[in-house]
């Protein structure tokens, strides 16, 4: 169990950047009707690659973190300069599917297949490294979703929500790291834009679930957090201060190791290669 044998004696921070397209509507719609195009809504996601990836990228840059950064395979095909640049100043590359508003489906497994293959290609393009981890949008993959991922060559997936540390779970082509997600605390999706709170309820919440984590791993019980931060709404001025304070108060204490998702992926098949 990777819950026996933990890297370092405090808490891993992980910061998961999200740059996305979308086809009728982002996350911000006042007139979503199925079929059609809210045009308002998807100026609102187009901040991301217009203003937003840039500010998170100078921040991070800033702090000299690296992060995760979750890409639909249209926002790479789009907006390559922005992918390549970060992919070039050592942050992750992650697959996120086609686009942010259509979802797997269970029983549609070859055109989940093909999404996988073309949005490989387009990041890889993009990027100029391919990439080994995958989370589906809305974390809602198919029932085939780990199988198919782990016969494209990823190593990690991040459709889970079960634990508190990665696993891992056997496919028909082999073994697949799961990072569950443990950002809904630290989301600003959800505690910021969709709950209407003020930016310091990251901070606050960030500080409460670090202090925590840091208190176990002291104890010899390791964890991970993370922030997720969407490049079309983190990326406005409002949150960056907040997003600087919560970097700063972890910065404070020592023994934390600040991994990107594929940094405790390698890790995790390391140890359990060792282990078997």
């Amino acid at each position: 169990m990777l819950h026996n044998c933990l890297y370092g004696d405090g808490p891993w921070l992980v910061h998961e950047l999200l740059c996305s397209n979308f086809q009728y509507h982002s996350q911000y719609s006042h007139s979503a009707e199925k079929g059609k195009a809210d045009l308002f809504s998807l100026s609102y996601a187009d901040y991301g690659w217009k203003a937003g990836v840039w500010r998170l990228l100078d921040l991070l840059d800033e702090v000299g973190l690296k992060a995760s950064m979750s890409t639909n395979g249209l926002a790479a095909e789009r907006h390559p300069e922005a992918v390549r640049t970060a992919a070039e100043a050592g942050h992750e590359i992650v697959g996120h599917g086609w686009v942010n508003d259509i979802l797997m489906q269970d029983d549609d497994p070859e055109g989940e297949v093909a999404e996988i293959r073309r949005c490989t290609h387009a990041l890889t393009e993009a990027a100029g490294v391919r990439p080994v981890g995958w989370t589906s949008p809305g974390s809602r993959g198919s029932k085939n979703t780990l199988a198919f991922l782990c016969a494209a060559g990823y190593l990690w997936n991040g459709d889970d929500a079960s634990d508190d540390l990665p696993f891992m779970r056997d496919t028909e082509h082999g073994p697949m790291v799961v990072m569950p997600r443990v950002n809904i605390p630290q989301n600003d999706l959800i505690m910021w834009m969709w709950s209407h709170n003020p930016p310091s309820i990251m901070l606050d919440g960030f500080k409460e679930t670090f202090d925590q984590l840091y208190t176990e791993g002291q104890a010899g019980r390791p964890k991970w957090i993370e922030m997720t931060l969407h490049c079309h709404m983190a990326g406005r001025p409002t949150l960056i201060p907040t997003i600087r304070q919560c970097i700063a108060y972890a910065q404070q204490h020592e023994g934390v190791w600040y991994a990107r998702k594929r940094d405790i992926a390698e890790w995790a098949l390391g140890y359990e290669g060792k282990k078997g």
